[in-house]
């Protein structure tokens, strides 16, 4: 029975184990997915293959500078209790120095990766996790900086983790205060670009369509000519930018400033210059679906059974 890189990749979210062990596994069982989690489970790789098909939306994210290498990561966990368990942010910070490493091209580079201060894999060494905390751990992302001076938040004990990049000819620890107040505002309102140059034009047409489209249906606006409606919409695009893009936003520790203006004050202050070059804001669970369980229906369940 021959198989395909999907099944590779699906043998791999079942049981956890690398995409080079899942591919000899489905050789060894000529394409037969059972037989192959089988093969896995006999070598010793899919001990935690059941819990490894359960839902992971908790966890922690991360964000740190190791050898001038910015790197954030998330890793997930099944409840919000492991995800505060010593061992198991041991593990994500393993991952992350792990990354900063290694340098790897994307997330299953890095599995294959030795695992920091081991002889394993970081794909060995989740599973490890695994059997030792006994839930489904997952490493779900990374992203690193190597250039300029990058600067790390985590907030709330790991809800959020923001990575912020700076060219700047500053000394990198003079730029953390101003790189930290940045990180902070992302995590608090998550802008949607980071500076207005990134909207597209899709975008901005798709607003302009949503903005005339209320004007129309407002009975004090319907009547007015069309160009001065054109002006209102530019208007409002301006206020878009202001709540959709990081420099444009205004700085919530200085309302009268934006961020593009606290960055280049904090810079004049500092006698350098202060660029904001980049950023990653990851949440932990975001995205994932996570299983709605009903209790009583459960327990139903339990006693039908």
């Amino acid at each position: 029975m021959a198989f395909t890189a999907t099944d590779v990749k699906n043998l791999r979210e079942m049981t956890g184990v690398g995409m080079m062990d899942c591919k000899k596994a489905l050789v060894a069982s000529d394409g037969d997915m059972d037989k192959a989690v089988e093969w896995l489970r006999e070598k010793g790789m899919a001990a935690s293959v059941k819990k490894a098909g359960r839902v992971a939306a908790e966890g922690m994210a991360y964000a740190a500078v190791m050898d001038g290498v910015g790197v954030v990561v998330e890793v997930n966990a099944e409840t919000d209790f492991v995800g505060k368990n010593e061992k198991f942010v041991d593990f994500v910070k393993g991952v992350a120095a792990t990354a900063a490493r290694e340098n790897p091209a994307d997330l299953d580079a890095l599995m294959e990766c030795k695992y920091e201060g081991t002889d394993l894999t970081v794909t060995q060494q989740q599973q490890e996790m695994v059997l030792v905390i006994g839930e489904n751990i997952k490493v779900r992302r990374f992203a690193r900086f190597a250039e300029g001076v990058s600067v790390p938040y985590v907030h709330a004990g790991g809800k959020i983790g923001v990575l912020v990049n700076l060219e700047t000819d500053l000394d990198a620890e003079k730029v953390q205060e101003a790189g930290k107040d940045v990180a902070m505002q992302i995590a608090a309102l998550n802008p949607r670009f980071w500076d207005k140059s990134q909207v597209t034009q899709e975008v901005l047409d798709e607003e302009k369509k949503v903005m005339m489209a209320q004007m129309e249906n407002d009975p004090k606006m319907a009547g007015k000519p069309e160009q001065v409606r054109e002006k209102i919409v530019m208007g409002k695009l301006n206020k878009f930018y202001a709540e959709n893009c990081l420099l444009q936003q205004e700085f919530v520790k200085d309302g009268d400033l934006t961020v593009e203006k606290y960055l280049a004050a904090a810079a004049k202050s500092l006698g350098g210059t202060i660029t904001f070059k980049d950023a990653v804001r990851f949440e932990k669970g975001e995205g994932i679906e996570k299983k709605q369980e009903n209790f009583a229906d459960e327990i139903a369940s339990l006693v039908k059974g």
